[in-house]
């Protein structure tokens, strides 16, 4: 029986005598790639920082990778676990080349404190030709576009080799084109033999592309319901999840919604 990547427990946290989160449980087996779709202020961000192990929930169990959060080594364990987020992009020294942010990776650091080796350096560029961004491995960072930004964030993810890659609301900023090219790369990556498990964070059901099998609902905290996107994106669903009037239409594979009234 295969080891599952994330098993959360009853999960509850509290700041300040605010619930933020509560009675959350999830399983997320290898190779199954999900979607956490809810609201602003649903609990999202709060969800991953307690996956990544930089905030730790007043109840329940964490377990990710085979880890048990408490009796690990969680400063290794990230290393392992990869996270794009448009909220790291300023974040990152603006004057680093692109290959030197992606190597950052392989300490899991914001920026790059030590000399990187040649076989780092090859396996960096080998990354970011995967991406098909290997041209701008020697460009400064903060001279790159949106979407060459997400792209070297992306192999600044998988140089380590992860087990598990998070994608945090990653489309934020991107114009139409270059949102659509990489969600095309993302599912690239979901098609690749020992593609990392995925766990892609969203408010947009737009961005639920077909590589994706399950979607969590997260609303106020909780959740919501689970399933596979066409149990999950409905309008039924959608209205509960956002407390408005919600209608969901199929545009090929893509799902569109409309918010009525």
């Amino acid at each position: 029986m295969t080891q599952a990547v994330v098993e959360l427990e009853d999960i509850c946290f509290c700041r300040k005598e605010r619930t933020i989160l509560s009675n959350v449980s999830w399983t997320i087996e290898a190779g199954a790639h999900w979607a956490l779709l809810g609201a602003n202020g649903s609990g999202k961000t709060s969800l991953l920082k307690i996956l990544t192990g930089y905030a730790w929930p007043t109840f329940g169990t964490v377990r990710v990778l085979g880890e048990r959060f408490g009796a690990c080594d969680i400063p290794r364990l990230r290393k392992v676990i990869g996270w794009v987020s448009s909220a790291m992009t300023q974040r990152l020294p603006a004057q680093d080349a692109a290959i030197d942010v992606v190597a950052s990776g392989l300490d899991a650091s914001v920026g790059l404190y030590r000399h990187v080796t040649e076989a780092e350096r090859v396996k960096s560029l080998a990354v970011l030709e995967q991406l098909r961004a290997e041209t701008v491995a020697e460009q400064r960072y903060d001279t790159l576009s949106q979407g060459e930004m997400q792209k070297v964030l992306i192999a600044r993810a998988l140089v380590c080799e992860p087990k598990l890659l998070i994608l945090d609301e990653p489309c934020i900023g991107l114009d139409p084109a270059a949102r659509q090219r990489f969600m095309n790369d993302l599912a690239d990556l979901a098609g690749r033999k020992n593609s990392p498990t995925m766990i892609l964070v969203t408010h947009h059901i737009e961005e639920i592309d077909p590589w994706i099998q399950n979607v969590l609902l997260l609303k106020d905290g909780k959740v919501l319901a689970s399933g596979t996107p066409d149990e999950m994106i409905t309008n039924r669903q959608m209205s509960k999840l956002f407390d408005y009037s919600c209608s969901v239409f199929r545009q090929g594979a893509e799902f569109l919604l409309r918010i009525d009234g």
